[in-house]
C-alpha cells in the first residue's frame, strides 16, 4: 500500500489538505494518508498523527514550543516509520523546510502545496526551497514563474477555495431549484454570485432573505481574535444605531468562526457579540460570505475568499506595535490583503493598527452602502481576479501531481 503525508498548520492550509485527500481517495481508493491536521482532514479520511496548532511558524510561537517539538517529532517518526511515497507540504514555512530537509535525506520525495509568502518576505527562501523540494504547485498566477527561474518545476493550479464556493453555490441552487419555480436565474453563466444566491444562502443560514447582512471575519490565529473582536463587537453597535444606513432595511450580523477555534477562550467577547445579535457560525465561512451584502475582514485568505465571493469589504488588521515595527522592515508589500496584491492596487481599504478602530471601519462601510458607484467598481474589480482560477479543478490537480511522483518513484 502506498503512502502519502499531508501536513498543515493553520486552518487555510487544513481545509486545502481535506480537499486534496478527498480528491486523491476518488483517484486512488486504497491509498494510506496520514498528516498533521484538524477536523477537515480528520473527517476527509486522514490518520491524524498530530493536530495543527495557530501559533506556529509566528512570532509568538515560544509559547507552543513544546506542541510544536512533539508534532515535528511526530513527522518525523512517521517519515522513518511509513516511508511515504511523497509528503506534501502545505505552506507553514519555518515547519515544513525542516521537515522537507529531513525528508530529502531519507530519499522521499516532496512536493510544496501553497507557496510560503517568498514575495513578500525573505524572498532568500527560493533558493532553499529549491534545493529541498522535488515540486511546487502554487495558488498565485505570478508565483510560477519566480520557482521556474530557480529552476524548480512548478505550476500554478488554482486555488482551492473556490472548489469550497463553487460547491456551497451548487447546494443552494439546488435547494433553491426545487422550492422556488420562478424564471429568474439563480446563477449567472459566468459565474457572477446573483441576488438569487444571496437570497437561498441566508435562507439556508437561517435569516431573512429581504435584509442585508454584514459578515464579521476576525481571522483564525489568536492574537486576531483577541485584538479584533472587541473592534467588531463596537461596529455592530455603531451599525445598530446609524439611522441612514438602516433606510428601513435593518442589517443582520453573522460571524464565522474557523473550524478550529476553541470557543471557551474568548465566551465573553462571543457572549456580547450574541447579546447584539450577531449569529455565530462555525466552519461556515463560505455559506455566511455568499449571504453577505459586505463584510469586515481580518487580513488573510479570507479577503480572497470575500473577493471570490464578490462581497465588497472592510480589511482590517491588528498587531502588536513591535511586531508590526518588525514587519515593516522585512515586508515588501504595498498591501497586505491578497485580493489588493492580486489586483495591484488598494480595491478595498486596508483599515491597519491603530486605523483599526471602530469609527474608520464605520466610516468605510457607510462609503460602501451609500456610494452605488465606488461599490460597484470594488465588486468588478473582484471579478477581474476571480478570472484566471476560474475553471481550474486545483485538488484534482493537485492529486494528478502526486499520482506522477508516485509513478516516477516506483
Amino acid at each position: 500500500m502506498s503512502t502519502i503525508l499531508i501536513v498543515s498548520g493553520e486552518s487555510s492550509g487544513e481545509l486545502y489538505g481535506s480537499l486534496l485527500a478527498r480528491a486523491l481517495r476518488k483517484k486512488w481508493p486504497d491509498v494510506h494518508i496520514i498528516g498533521i491536521g484538524g477536523q477537515k482532514m480528520d473527517e476527509a479520511g486522514v490518520e491524524l498523527i498530530s493536530r495543527i496548532s495557530y501559533a506556529f511558524g509566528s512570532l509568538k510561537a515560544v509559547a507552543s514550543l513544546r506542541k510544536l517539538k512533539e508534532a515535528f517529532d511526530s513527522a518525523v517518526a512517521a517519515l522513518r516509520k511509513f516511508k511515504p511515497d511523497v509528503v506534501v507540504l502545505i505552506d507553514y514555512p519555518d515547519f515544513n523546510l525542516k521537515l522537507a530537509k529531513e525528508a530529502k535525506s531519507l530519499g522521499i520525495k516532496v512536493l510544496y502545496y501553497v507557496s510560503p509568502q517568498i514575495w513578500a518576505w525573505r524572498k532568500g527562501r527560493v533558493g532553499k526551497i529549491a534545493s529541498l523540494v522535488n515540486r511546487m504547485a502554487v495558488l498565485l498566477p505570478f508565483e510560477e514563474k519566480i520557482y521556474k527561474d530557480a529552476g524548480l518545476p512548478c505550476e500554478f493550479v488554482g486555488h482551492p477555495i473556490l472548489e469550497e464556493i463553487e460547491a456551497e453555490i451548487s447546494a443552494l441552487v439546488g435547494k433553491r431549484a426545487t422550492s422556488d419555480r420562478s424564471t429568474s436565474p439563480l446563477a449567472d453563466p459566468a459565474g457572477i454570485i446573483t441576488p438569487g444566491i444571496r437570497a437561498a444562502a441566508k435562507s439556508a443560514l437561517g435569516l431573512d432573505p429581504e435584509r442585508p447582512l454584514l459578515s464579521l471575519l476576525p481571522g483564525s490565529r489568536p492574537h486576531e481574535l483577541k485584538s479584533l473582536l472587541p473592534i467588531m463587537i463596537e461596529v455592530v453597535k455603531l451599525m445598530k444605531g446609524d439611522h441612514e444606513i438602516q433606510g428601513g432595511r435593518e442589517y443582520q450580523f453573522c460571524m464565522p468562526l474557523a473550524p478550529n477555534t476553541d470557543e471557551r477562550k474568548y465566551r465573553i467577547l462571543l457572549d456580547a457579540l450574541n447579546k447584539e445579535g450577531v449569529q455565530i457560525r462555525k466552519g461556515e465561512s463560505v455559506r455566511v460570505l455568499a449571504a453577505s451584502d459586505l463584510a469586515v475582514v481580518a487580513s488573510g485568505t479570507a479577503t480572497l475568499q470575500t473577493a471570490f465571493l464578490e462581497v465588497p469589504m472592510v480589511v482590517v488588521y491588528k498587531i502588536s506595535p513591535m511586531e508590526f515595527w518588525i514587519g515593516k522592515r522585512i515586508i515588501d508589500v504595498k498591501h497586505i490583503s491578497l485580493a489588493n496584491i492580486l489586483a495591484g492596487k488598494g480595491v478595498a481599504t486596508e483599515l491597519l493598527q491603530a486605523e483599526a478602530n471602530p469609527g474608520e471601519v464605520m466610516k468605510e462601510l457607510k462609503k460602501i452602502i451609500l456610494d452605488k458607484e465606488y461599490r460597484n467598481t470594488m465588486v468588478n474589480h473582484f471579478r477581474e481576479i476571480k478570472r484566471p482560477f476560474t475553471g481550474k479543478k486545483t485538488s484534482q490537480r493537485v492529486a494528478d501531481i502526486i499520482l506522477e511522483m508516485v509513478i516516477w518513484r516506483k
